[in-house]
């Protein structure tokens, strides 16, 4: 029997390709990236030929690498970065660049939506609100914006489905992604023909919905021979970003929750019936194991804010740091490492400096795409090491947010198992620690999404029975962490942290509305 798997994400920086045995060794990786353009404040696109691109380099570098006959790999699994609109017409060309998750042009359509639909009942259908990131309203956006675009699609694709159509020539997409356009009956794990109808969106431009680890197409010869894999070669539907990672870290049965510092910040919980928070504050998605579904919390600049933080504040101190440490350069590693290696020496609380995470708007609890980002408490005494830990604690307070939420629907967080950049940090996982009051547990998968990805691949062709036996063969538990005395500390400091989005929400706004009409004016103008 062939034992190795393929697994393959399309992400927001770049297109990684994992290759694995069955056993859950990794055999290969490399990632290759790509750009982000923001034409606009606010918005996020990118082209989907780099992606092909990315993802094809990806590939024939971990089949280089790994010198392996690619006729032994049992089958290929994809996922990537969710909600995105890939818009092709007739032929399969793609009509404009993708709008992506992080987008937050369509506050207008999601309002329209919410009014169409009603609240109450996108919550029951599609266990969600209508939110800037979800799929359906950026559908509804190039109808009322770019209607000669709209008047030529014939093909909505998510960014992982139109690179696996250019693997396999096929149209499909998987009941986890499906679930995050807000078009889809969550609980029934279909096409929702009663919301689709009331949003005059086109049921024939939805492709057919698949479980995650259904076979759904084959490597072409044309693929074959831009990317080095075996012509055949089976490929499932696969998964979004999120359920994928969860794969990765075993999070398939009730009572299992994850934490995931990436781009985004992600709070995970698995459960075995269809449930939804009638708030729509957390957000229910088909999990990657048939029969399940999971729940959801997401905040949009999670690893995002640090990184902005390193790139344009502390990015020209950070030589002169490297030159500081000296013969520690090899043991502290990185920048992030250098950041958070000074930031370790600044009391927890950073002596009253708080940071909300809101870079590129929010999503949970605040679904509210006019917030921004605000260090909040700045003194003379602070320095860059306080603005790095506020930047870590802010991003930490945004994940228990979402945990709070859990906690009201009786979800229990008793260990949390986390991935992503930020867990690699030994100081983010203790601050983790010390603000949700939990133990954190690492796992021995670094590779993410693309090695759940690579499991579904193996569910699929046989390598495994199951989603959760494929996670029992593969990922074990690696390393602790429990609250230490700084637990009483953040408790106050979060009280602090929740009580400003309130306080802030109209100024926001009103902010905003500000520099959309100074905008304005200066396109007036030129």
């Amino acid at each position: 029997m062939k034992q190795m798997v393929l697994g393959i994400d399309i992400g927001t920086t770049g297109a990684k390709a994992v290759l694995i045995d069955a056993s859950g060794t990794v055999l290969a990786e490399h990632t290759t990236e790509y750009p982000m353009a923001t034409p606009r404040p606010g918005w996020a696109e990118q082209n989907p030929e780099d992606w092909w691109q990315a993802a094809v380099a990806s590939i024939r570098r971990v089949v280089a690498d790994s010198k392996v006959n690619t006729r032994q790999v049992a089958g290929v699994g994809l996922t990537g970065q969710m909600h995105g609109l890939v818009l092709l017409d007739e032929r399969d060309e793609v009509l404009r660049p993708c709008i992506m998750w992080n987008d937050q042009r369509t506050a207008k359509q999601c309002a329209d939506i919410t009014r169409l639909v009603g609240f109450d009942k996108l919550i029951r259908i599609t266990g969600k609100p209508a939110l800037t990131g979800f799929t359906a309203g950026k559908i509804v956006w190039v109808r009322e914006n770019e209607p000669d675009v709209y008047a030529r699609a014939r093909h909505v694709q998510l960014p992982k489905d139109y690179v696996r159509l250019r693997l396999t020539g096929e149209y499909a997409i998987d009941v986890a992604d499906a679930s995050g356009t807000n078009l889809l009956d969550t609980g029934r794990r279909a096409w929702s023909d009663e919301v689709a109808g009331t949003l005059d969106i086109p049921m024939a431009w939805l492709p057919k919905v698949h479980e995650c680890h259904e076979v759904v197409g084959h490597i072409t010869a044309q693929a074959a021979a831009a990317t080095g894999l075996a012509k055949g070669t089976p490929v499932v539907a696969g998964v979004g970003d999120q359920a994928a990672q969860s794969i990765g870290t075993g999070i398939a049965d009730e009572g299992m929750v994850s934490v995931t510092i990436g781009t985004s910040g992600v709070v995970f919980a698995a459960t075995n019936a269809y449930r939804v928070d009638a708030t729509g504050r957390l957000h229910t998605y088909c999990h990657a194991a048939p029969n399940r579904w999971h729940l959801m919390g997401v905040m949009l600049s999670a690893g995002g804010s640090l990184r902005w933080f390193r790139d344009t504040i502390a990015q020209s101190q950070i030589s002169n740091l490297q030159s500081e440490i000296g013969d520690r350069k090899s043991e502290i590693g990185n920048s992030y490492d250098l950041l958070t290696d000074e930031a370790s020496g600044v009391p927890a609380g950073c002596e009253g400096l708080l940071f909300l995470p809101y870079l590129s708007g929010e999503r949970c609890p605040y679904p509210d795409p006019d917030a921004r980002g605000v260090f909040f408490g700045l003194s003379l005494r602070h320095t860059r090491p306080h603005l790095t830990r506020a930047v870590i604690e802010g991003v930490t307070f945004g994940l228990r947010d979402s945990l709070e939420l859990l906690c009201e629907l009786q979800v229990t967080c008793a260990r949390i198992r986390v991935s992503g950049g930020g867990s690699r940090s030994p100081f983010w996982r203790q601050v983790m620690a010390d603000v949700f009051g939990t133990e954190i547990v690492t796992v021995n998968v670094t590779q993410g999404a693309a090695y759940g990805a690579a499991l579904l691949a193996g569910v699929g062709t046989g390598v495994y029975a199951t989603v959760q036996e494929a996670c029992t063969r593969t990922i074990r538990e690696t390393g602790s962490t429990v609250p230490g005395p700084d637990r009483r500390t953040y408790e106050d400091y979060y009280q602090r942290y929740r009580a400003l989005y309130p306080k802030l929400k109209d100024e926001f706004g009103l902010l905003a509305r500000t520099a959309e009409r100074h905008q304005e004016d200066a396109s007036g103008n030129t």
